[in-house]
């Protein structure tokens, strides 16, 4: 068979962005997009997963791309009437939102698995492309501060990542395995490239990588490996990214992106901006493409879509 499968690791609001270009422009039956669930938390009696509705609301045209996150045209009643009754109000969710949360939440409390639920979910939704979360078992990112272990959305949203972070931790592994679809995807005989999309290495890919046996499973992979950078001009457009480099004594460049991902990476996809890093890049060995990685609307996704899977010989129509 030929290899034309592609494998997209995807986390946050830049991950879900070029999600959506690489769903414009490959066939549901040649992409999987698995989504990192490190982020997800129980608020309010439910279960919340910030980047599958991330991915979920872009592939569905219902992201509010002003915003950056939840659905376009949103309502708040419901978050103002939790406010007035003096509830938890840290945590903005939209009315519409909302109800992605209680099917959710409603679903897994009958048993089905969150793989199921994301599958029931994105479906309805008139979603054709597989979505999947990295694993059915509950993975928590945690962050290391002066304060202790935080987290993460009390980390990122609560304290708005005000903090030192000192350290990150994944509660939950080793014993979380894989998703069902994860691991199928991954021993695909037509698996043609693994695309780790413009996401925060540490807080959005790693705990990806953390899953039982998947870093295992990418060293020992026989496909290219592309990663896009989330850093444009040195910085991070959205995110603690930047200043978490910076706290836990790493530059805020390119080269900490590749470093970091080590012998995994077989070419990094850089911003114009940063056209300047790709000469130290190549000469540790790794391929570079210099391109706009600004995803500004759905044109740019897709061109950068295509970019990527031209970097990892994936011929598209």
């Amino acid at each position: 068979m030929s290899g034309k499968h592609v494998l997209a690791l995807s986390g946050g609001v830049g991950g879900a962005k070029l999600a959506a270009g690489l769903a414009a422009v490959l066939p549901p039956e040649d992409l999987t997009i698995i989504v990192n669930t490190g982020d997800d938390f129980e608020h309010l009696d439910l279960t919340i997963c910030p980047d599958i509705d991330s991915v979920t609301y872009a592939l569905a045209g219902l992201n509010d791309t002003e915003r950056g996150w939840g659905v376009k045209d949103e309502t708040w009643q419901a978050m103002a009437m939790l406010k007035a009754l003096g509830e938890a109000d840290w945590f903005n969710l939209g009315d519409r939102d909302l109800g992605i949360h209680l099917a959710r939440s409603w679903r897994l409390r009958a048993g089905e698995s969150l793989s199921d639920v994301t599958t029931r979910l994105t479906r309805s939704l008139g979603i054709a492309h597989a979505i999947v979360p990295m694993s059915d078992a509950p993975v928590r990112t945690q962050v290391r501060t002066q304060e202790g272990w935080l987290d993460f959305q009390r980390y990122f949203v609560a304290e708005q990542c005000r903090p030192v972070a000192t350290g990150i931790r994944f509660d939950g592994v080793p014993s979380a395995m894989p998703s069902p679809a994860f691991a199928a995807a991954l021993a695909r005989e037509d698996l043609g490239a693994i695309v780790i999309c413009p996401s925060n290495p540490y807080l959005s890919v790693d705990p990806i990588l953390a899953v039982d046996g998947i870093r295992e499973a990418l060293e020992a992979r026989k496909v290219p490996l592309v990663a896009v950078s989330p850093l444009v001009g040195g910085t991070a457009l959205k995110g603690p990214l930047a200043k978490l480099l910076g706290e836990l004594g790493q530059p805020v460049s390119n080269r900490a992106i590749a470093d970091h991902y080590g012998d995994l990476l077989d070419h990094l996809i850089i911003d114009e901006a940063d056209a300047a890093d790709a000469e130290g890049l190549r000469a540790g060995g790794l391929s570079v493409t210099i391109t706009g990685t600004v995803m500004c609307d759905a044109e740019v996704r897709e061109r950068l879509a295509r970019v990527a899977l031209s970097a990892a010989r994936i011929e598209t129509g």
